[in-house]
């Protein structure tokens, strides 16, 4: 499953790459003949042939005459990019953070566990909220429709789960005798943090982030569909121009008569997810000889 589910990923990311090639239509414009007729999806029997379904729009269109499929495919890339790159930034605050604490001990361990518990015991969800609500009509929330804000609170506070499990590989691997051998020798300890206790700990890292982008996806779709995550775009070029999180907010207010608007984006939400879980079992599997 774990191959498989690495192959689907490959094609979402062809897709969210060559996304103008790929949509029929643009994402944001509408065909003002069509709107309002909310279009089904090409294999559904319509009432009214307005309402029916053609492979023009294959996943049928919505209240404004915007077809489904474009916004759907051109989605594919918010997911994307809202699921690596927090999960960089999470790495890049919470593996140092964990590095450090764990080899150094002491006084410095105590002070920056402390932090860690702090920031972990918060909950995440009210954080993403609090912080989509104040800052989405300043400056930063309107950068890029609001992904800039969207990464920022996705990061900010999801760093502590990370820096507690690599401050336990490091109580680990500091203790190993050629951490012992390397102190002896006059190392200095940046050097065996970098040369010797990182790249020991990588493998439950890279699990770790692995599994941090599914969480980062459904929680964009989270508040997309409570109005608080991306920005609709209104610039008929935009990169970003909807999410799959928005679609679902979209759709849902029409969900008995237009299913088709929810079945999309709902789908596909829920395929990147398990992909991204499955691969990362599979790097479990293959990275941390314990869990085999």
């Amino acid at each position: 499953m774990a191959m498989m589910s690495l192959g689907y990923l490959g094609v979402l990311m062809l897709v969210a790459i060559f996304a103008p090639a790929i949509a029929p239509h643009n994402p944001v414009r509408s065909d003002i003949q069509i709107a309002g007729q909310f279009r089904k999806a090409a294999w559904l029997d319509a009432p009214t042939p307005k309402r029916a379904g053609d492979w023009d729009y294959p996943l049928g269109t919505d209240a404004i005459g915007r077809d489904v499929f474009s916004r759907l495919v051109f989605g594919t890339r918010v997911s994307l990019i809202v699921g690596f790159i927090p999960m960089a930034v999470i790495l890049s605050i919470g593996v140092p953070i964990g590095l450090t604490a764990g080899y150094a001990g002491g006084w410095l361990d105590v002070l920056l566990m402390r932090l860690t518990d702090i920031v972990y015991a918060f909950p995440a969800l009210l954080f993403f909220i609090i912080a989509q609500v104040a800052l989405r009509d300043t400056a930063l929330g309107e950068l890029f429709n609001g992904l800039v804000l969207l990464f920022l609170t996705l990061s900010i506070i999801n760093w502590s789960g990370v820096a507690r499990l690599v401050r336990g590989e490091t109580l680990a691997l500091r203790e190993l005798e050629f951490v012992e051998a390397a102190r002896t020798s006059g190392a200095t300890a940046g050097r065996i943090i970098i040369r010797h206790v990182l790249p020991n700990a990588l493998g439950p890292i890279i699990v770790a982030g692995a599994f941090i982008v599914p969480g980062a996806i459904i929680a964009e779709a989270v508040l997309s569909y409570l109005g608080i995550g991306i920005r609709p775009a209104v610039n008929v070029d935009a990169p970003f121009p909807t999410s799959w999180g928005t679609m679902i907010l979209e759709g849902s207010a029409t969900w008995q008569s237009q299913s088709w608007m929810l079945i999309g984006p709902s789908l596909a939400i829920a395929s990147i997810t398990l992909a991204f879980t499955f691969v990362g079992d599979g790097l479990r599997d293959a990275l941390d000889p314990r869990d085999v």
